[in-house]
């Protein structure tokens, strides 16, 4: 099984959990011998990157002609032979608008046209796929703006490139940044489109959604021969919000690395050794529940003293909850890391006494899963997909912000709760890896390529 899979972000250029999971799914699809060539919009370091081999292609020319940059590269390919990776080599140019990105994939498609027509003699029969497929690539860009927009219709048409000279059965597009990609190299190759929705956005914006990305994602799914959802909480939304059959989406829950046992010496910076720490790790956004994280760390230490709770995170709402923490007279209290990476991550859970997720709307999470991974009780939202699969963890309504805060109190307060949530929870997310996941992508891809 061969799988063209296109991604937005990957390590060490993580914003969030995408990059996560491409990470965790590539690396298991690795272990099962599945061969990928993985698109992102920006080089990946190879070091930071380990089960993958950076071949862009301004890389592989370098590589041709340089002795020791060759050898770098055999030796990749020899540790992970399955996987390749191969960025969009350029930034924006000039003057570029998604108009003429789309155009420059319609050149393509027309190339291939008239190649294939000149070749076979079939003219009349390709020139009327021509005709499906420029429609199946147009997006309408009249009402489209700014760089991002731009980014992604130039992301589409390199991969377009890109995969004409690659061979595989399958595409996999990640989130609605890469669906317009999906879609133009699904006509242009005939190859089935699978796409992967780790959040939709409903999730992200509640009911004032952004049209334009809206329209994106229900494109991509219609498009799409097979959807995969991080959970059932998703595929409710795909099916009830996008107008999708139910039975084109399946489910395939994310997984988590197993966890090594070295433990690092680190320092509690601002946090005294008797205090304990509750811990929210995730984008500080609407989507994330940050002022309900708040309200119940108000109400928790009018109970207990002893308390610091971290904010690990960035996002558009930061500045908004650091002035309320402030206002609310909790600002001691509560400390704010920014954006964490690697090994950061790693120590911020070993600090933790409790992990908090308090999304608003979550399709899946996969912070609580290594939170427990790291022996870190978890306390998460009813409104997530990964309350889907985890028992031995303490549920609340985001809003509820009472109940909320008696499960923060009752951890701190009586140890017996919380070695029993270590222990169960640390058990229970064994079963959860990305092996998992990844054998039921192929599974996903089998039942897909097999005629009709």
């Amino acid at each position: 099984m061969r799988v063209f899979m296109l991604g937005w972000e990957f390590p060490p250029f993580i914003s969030g959990g995408l990059g996560t999971a491409c990470y965790g799914l590539t690396k298991a699809m690795n272990d099962l011998g599945m061969e990928i060539i993985f698109v992102l919009p920006k080089p990946v370091e190879t070091h930071s990157a380990t089960h993958v081999k950076m071949l862009s292609p301004l890389q592989c020319q370098a590589a041709a002609s340089t002795s020791g940059s060759q050898t770098t590269l055999q030796a990749r390919e020899q540790e992970f032979p399955n996987v390749t990776f191969r960025s969009v080599p350029s930034p924006l140019e000039a003057y570029a608008t998604p108009q003429y990105y789309q155009q420059k994939i319609e050149g393509i498609i027309r190339e291939k046209t008239v190649q294939a027509a000149t070749e076979k003699g079939v003219e009349p029969a390709i020139q009327q796929w021509l005709g499906r497929a420029e429609e199946y690539v147009h997006i309408p860009h009249d009402q489209y703006s700014g760089d991002m927009y731009s980014e992604i219709h130039r992301y589409a048409a390199y991969a377009v490139r890109l995969a004409m000279r690659e061979n595989f059965d399958v595409i996999h597009a990640h989130d609605w940044m890469t669906y317009p990609a999906g879609i133009a190299v699904a006509a242009v190759t005939g190859k089935p489109l699978v796409v992967h929705v780790h959040s939709t956005e409903f999730d992200r914006s509640g009911e004032h959604v952004n049209q334009m990305v809206y329209d994106i994602e229900r494109r991509g799914m219609h498009a799409a021969s097979k959807i995969i959802a991080v959970s059932y909480l998703t595929r409710n939304i795909i099916i009830s919000r996008y107008g999708v059959l139910g039975e084109k989406v399946e489910v395939v829950y994310n997984g988590v690395e197993q966890n090594g046992d070295n433990r690092q010496a680190f320092t509690r910076v601002g946090i005294s050794s008797n205090e304990k720490i509750v811990l929210f790790l995730g984008r500080i956004t609407m989507q994330k529940g940050p002022e309900y994280f708040l309200m119940a760390a108000r109400k928790v230490l009018e109970e207990i003293e002893n308390v610091k709770f971290v904010m690990a995170g960035s996002g558009d709402m930061m500045h908004r909850i650091i002035e309320m923490a402030a206002q609310m007279g909790i600002g001691h209290k509560v400390l704010f890391t920014g954006f964490l990476r690697g090994h950061d991550v790693e120590k911020v859970y070993q600090m933790a006494d409790l992990y908090v997720m308090p999304s608003v709307s979550e399709p899946f999470g996969i912070a609580p899963l290594e939170a427990l991974n790291h022996d870190v009780p978890v306390l998460i939202s009813k409104q997530s997909g990964v309350s889907e699969v985890l028992t031995h963890v303490l549920k609340v309504d985001f809003w509820d912000v009472n109940e909320m805060a008696n499960k923060i109190i009752a951890v701190l307060k009586y140890p017996p709760l919380q070695l029993t949530l270590r222990e169960h929870g640390n058990f229970e997310v064994r079963r959860l890896r990305w092996s998992g996941a990844a054998e039921k992508c192929r599974k996903v891809y089998e039942r897909m390529l097999q005629p009709a």
